[in-house]
């Protein structure tokens, strides 16, 4: 019986005719006529590679997934990280973060997932576990596109820069949490978020390792230029931010129960939207390891403080 982690590895699916259609001009796309659950062939893992790499964020209507599924889906595109570097996995799933708003864990703020350490994940696998009556949409930026309309100088600056990367800041204040949320209930959920402390000095601009496309490198972790007093800094990062965020630059997903996206969490920023009051919204996250980015002139990122072994060692192993 062949394994990978813990994930047993089903009977292969039969060969399928992939069907991928656009949703947004930016970036994102539907991806009908397979299934999820059933272990997919060495064709089938490259075509959905191809689509990811192309529209960057991929929607999967109608899943019957659960958690063994999930990360057997995700491991067929890399090693998977455990769940997070400072919060606890699902019980018996240590590739399984539980985003749960019942705990306070609404990241309704511009982010890349885990960029205060060194090895950012590839990309991500997020299935709709229990949804609100209404809201709770996510939102993807295309950060390629985002680069390019940069006007010719800033571009230019940009991709000379480094940015640091920390998950070590009032988490209430810049993840943007739900201020519905009990107070105690948040601070202890930032307590715990940032209850080992990580930074990274990564460069503003990457350099894709499969398609050589520019992407900036930002969003929510990223605290402060190298070399800039705070104030240029936060400038800077604001018209990243702006750039980034523009409408014509996103795709919005509405949630509907079976549903899994998967993104490119190299050429993509995410918002989760906390419009649903006090109704449950619970997620199940899969990352999948990911390499040191590398910058425009060659420049890889740096970690300056933390040790992520525990979060990698899925990969290393």
């Amino acid at each position: 019986m062949d394994r990978v982690g813990a994930v047993t590895l089903l009977e292969p699916a039969p060969a399928l005719d992939l069907d991928v259609e656009p949703v947004a001009g930016a970036l994102g796309a539907v991806v009908r006529g397979i299934d999820l659950s059933r272990t997919l062939d060495d064709a089938a893992v490259a075509a959905i590679r191809a689509a990811l790499l192309r529209h960057r964020v991929l929607f999967f209507r109608d899943q019957d997934l659960d958690t063994d599924g999930q990360q057997r889906f995700a491991a067929r595109f890399g090693p998977l990280t455990t769940a997070h570097p400072t919060l606890p996995s699902r019980p018996g799933a240590p590739n399984v973060f539980d985003i749960d708003a019942a705990s306070g864990q609404r990241a309704n703020v511009w982010h890349t997932d885990v960029t205060f350490v060194d090895r950012p994940p590839l990309g991500s696998v997020l299935r709709a576990v229990e949804l609100p009556p209404y809201g709770g949409d996510t939102v993807f930026a295309n950060t390629v596109a985002a680069l390019v309309s940069l006007p010719d100088p800033i571009r230019a600056l940009v991709g000379s820069l480094d940015a640091v990367h920390t998950n070590d800041f009032d988490y209430a204040g810049a993840l943007g949490t739900a201020s519905d949320r009990p107070a105690d209930e948040v601070r202890r959920y930032g307590e715990v978020f940032s209850s080992t402390s990580f930074s990274t000095r990564h460069p503003l601009v990457q350099v894709h390792p499969e398609t050589g496309e520019r992407a900036l490198l930002a969003g929510g972790f990223a605290r402060r230029i190298v070399g800039l007093s705070s104030a240029d800094g936060r400038a800077i990062l604001d018209v990243i931010h702006r750039h980034v965020t523009v409408l014509e630059n996103t795709v919005r997903w509405r949630w509907a129960p079976g549903d899994v996206a998967f993104w490119d969490n190299r050429t993509t920023q995410h918002y989760g939207i906390a419009d649903y009051g006090d109704h449950q919204r619970r997620m199940q996250r899969v990352t999948i390891a990911g390499a040191v980015p590398v910058g425009v002139d060659g420049r890889p990122s740096r970690a300056l403080e933390g040790d992520a072994a525990d979060y990698l060692r899925s990969a290393a192993g």
